[in-house]
């Protein structure tokens, strides 16, 4: 169970964040009104913990007298609109919200964010309660750009896990699988078109398929490129192994028409108990519980991504929140910025299930949890695949055009193609892309 020496533990294992900042002054004075009258605009990827912002902003602007237009744009719009922007020197927003695994390299080759760091040290323009030194590692790493600059704030750290339907699984006699190769057995099993239930749901649409793919491919303890960012790994026998996998898995036993599903489509399918597993993002748990939106509300379970035969992991994907650098309201922006992604907002994501935040103080909260409506499960999962962590996506420039890339290989295998075949096929199609970006 998730006691508190399990969550000190948790919090040791996010490891501290370095000290590239020093901590606020706390003599200097620091006053939440300081902007009071102005306003900014702020841009979001659609996302749960974007709702919760949302929400919340009037307690922003009731705390600062800034008052904030937001919006959310489907992530699949948003990515591309951001760059548009940021390219033409005139961005309409002055927060955004950017999706690390995708978007840092592309950020920190444009220069297109502010560092963050002066602001941090300021302590007239930080709350010394703000306690940067909170935040974890891994989230502050992929947030720091290689000259040092702090160009967001990390706010979120999605893991992935496995969703699965309780009821299912015991109206079958059988318990969650322990192995990769268990889980393709009991979704096989599981697996009944005529009463429209299947075993398994998951991505299979181009691009967003890469995702779940590379929390397979972790069973087979590897990534998709070096550790020095330099070569492919998405042909080696173990990468085309985890491919063979994934599309034995979605072919066998996932739902007709999923091979063109996102996340959007296999959550629906899940919530309405048309199928007993889902591999994807924490971040998207809320509505499986919510009783208004999901019939198996009371059935759903939540454990870590079975191991494979070499080794288990839990894909992370993190977000942040930067400042515009073209923007003239960049105070009452980062006073947002601190805003969002201070102790008290970070400890609503977690216990509203928005997200799985990226400070290590709010896995010490005993009050989260008791005023949850989460069960002690979700929390013990999202504990166990934080301590195994590791990168979804390789962190490159061009990583759209990989996902892509490797998305048509992984969609190809899903309907029938030699898995071999195709991602050796793929591997070569993107290393002259690779070279081009590493010259």
């Amino acid at each position: 169970m998730m006691n508190r020496r399990n969550l000190l533990r948790a919090s040791a294992a996010l490891v501290a964040a370095p000290a590239i900042v020093s901590r606020a002054n706390a003599q200097s004075k620091f006053d939440w009104k300081r902007f009071k009258g102005q306003s900014i605009e702020v841009n979001y990827a659609k996302a749960p913990y974007a709702d919760l912002l949302q929400a919340h902003e009037k307690e922003f602007t009731e705390l600062t007298g800034i008052e904030v237009g937001s919006e959310q744009i489907p992530e699949q719009q948003q990515r591309p609109k951001v760059a548009v922007e940021f390219a033409s020197g005139r961005p309409s927003f002055d927060v955004v919200a950017v999706a690390l695994h995708v978007q840092k390299k592309q950020i920190e080759k444009g220069h297109w964010l502010t560092d963050l760091r002066p602001m941090i040290a300021d302590g007239s323009m930080t709350d010394a309660n703000y306690d940067f030194a909170d935040f974890g590692g891994p989230g502050v790493h992929a947030a720091t750009g290689p000259d040092g600059a702090l160009n967001t704030i990390p706010i979120k750290q999605d893991l992935w896990l496995t969703f699965y339907n309780k009821k299912i699984f015991a109206d079958h006699g059988l318990q969650f699988p322990k192995t990769l190769d268990e889980l393709y057995s009991h979704a096989k099993a599981l697996t009944d078109p005529s009463k429209g239930i299947y075993g398994y749901v998951g991505r299979g649409l181009k691009n967003a398929n890469l995702p779940p793919y590379t929390a397979m491919l972790w069973g087979w303890n590897q990534g998709t490129i070096s550790e020095d960012g330099k070569t492919l790994l998405t042909d080696t026998p173990d990468a085309i192994a985890a491919a063979e996998y994934y599309g034995r898995l979605m072919r066998d036993t996932a739902p007709p028409g999923s091979i063109g599903f996102n996340w959007n489509e296999s959550q629906t399918s899940f919530i309405q108990g048309r199928a007993a597993m889902w591999i994807d993002g924490i971040g998207f748990s809320a509505p499986i519980i919510d009783p208004k939106l999901s019939k198996i509300s009371n059935d759903a379970g939540f454990l870590p991504v079975p191991p494979g035969p070499k080794g288990q992991a839990s894909d992370t994907f993190i977000d942040g929140l930067g400042i515009a650098a073209a923007s003239k309201k960049k105070g009452p922006a980062w006073y947002y910025v601190q805003w969002a992604t201070n102790k008290k907002m970070l400890s609503e994501m977690l216990r509203t299930g928005s997200a799985t935040p990226p400070r290590s103080s709010v896995y010490q909260d005993q009050s989260i949890m008791k005023g949850s409506v989460f069960p002690q499960q979700w929390f013990d999962t999202a504990l166990a695949c934080l301590k195994m962590a590791k990168p979804g996506l390789p962190e490159i420039v061009g990583v759209t055009e990989f996902r892509d890339t490797i998305g048509v290989a992984l969609t190809n295998i899903i309907g029938g193609a030699d898995a071999a075949t195709e991602m050796k096929k793929a591997t070569e199609t993107f290393k002259p892309i690779l070279a081009k970006e590493l010259t």
